[in-house]
């Protein structure tokens, strides 16, 4: 983790816990979207682009003569980079992923899977997975979980980074063969108080899936086949997918910051920020 010359710690008092927070050794999560060269491209969504707005004599390009630079973006956030969305994804009803961005710091894990094959596993999704799919499992879970630095500590939101750590292992077609969380591993999350979860992956379900989304709905507590925002449980909850986690950062626990720009939606682009935490 790239760490300023001085720290600077917060003291905050959580769970009867007193932590410290290193402000200024903050690392971000977040893929740099970069609109030449290769891209994120998952779920067949059409590259993002970036053109010079273009209104009579103005080019939008000072190279062009232009007083100024002004572009045009486009993109798809569930396709083109780390964006974080809420329950909104599959309800009927409108959510505006950015009012449920918490603006707090959230306790919480950074912890790195190995996926196990489907088809060495007992645990699984709907539809069932095939043997070669690539699961995050519960077991995988449980047995990296860190230890709490206090024993009455709890973590508000959950970082996975899955192996090998390459970070450009979803560029183009290869997202297609990205890992998924099972049901298992869902289930253990939501049992063990994780609002908040940061993936590195394409999507917490399978990229297609026949429009299930497993995981997704249990982590928002929204039973199979309804589309009805009343029917969450858990509507307050977020996934954040896309994310990339620096080989430097250590397992172990944080604080986070979820960062997004004011922008109404289902999924917004987001910047997961990462920062030291340790007891006072």
């Amino acid at each position: 983790m790239a760490r300023s010359e001085r720290a600077q710690w917060a003291q905050l008092h959580i769970d009867g816990v007193t932590l410290l927070a290193d402000l200024a050794a903050g690392a971000s999560l977040a893929r740099v979207l970069e609109f030449a060269g290769p891209q994120l491209r998952c779920f067949g969504a059409p590259a993002a682009s970036s053109k010079p707005l273009e209104i009579g004599d103005f080019s939008g390009r000072v190279e062009r003569g232009a007083s100024c630079n002004c572009s045009v973006l486009t993109l798809t956030p569930h396709a083109n980079g780390t964006h974080t969305e809420a329950v909104g994804h599959l309800t009927a009803e409108r959510v505006d992923v950015q009012g449920l961005i918490p603006r707090r710091l959230l306790t919480t894990v950074l912890l790195s899977i190995e996926p196990e094959l489907a088809g060495d596993s007992d645990e699984g999704s709907a539809p069932t997975p095939r043997a070669t799919d690539l699961l995050i499992t519960r077991q995988a879970i449980e047995r990296a979980w860190p230890p709490a630095p206090a024993a009455r500590l709890n973590a508000r939101a959950a970082v996975i980074r899955t192996l090998p750590n390459e970070p450009d292992k979803f560029v183009e077609q290869r997202a297609a063969a990205a890992p998924f969380l099972s049901r298992e591993a869902a289930g253990w999350l939501v049992a063990h108080g994780i609002e908040h979860l940061v993936l590195d992956v394409p999507s917490a379900d399978r990229s297609s899936d026949g429009g299930e989304l497993t995981a997704h709905r249990i982590f928002f507590g929204l039973p199979r086949g309804s589309s009805a925002l009343a029917d969450a449980q858990r509507p307050g909850s977020t996934i954040t997918e896309l994310a990339y986690v620096p080989a430097a950062l250590a397992d172990g626990w944080y604080f986070l910051s979820l960062q997004s720009p004011a922008i109404a939606g289902d999924a917004v682009p987001s910047r997961p920020v990462l920062y030291p935490l340790r007891t006072a």
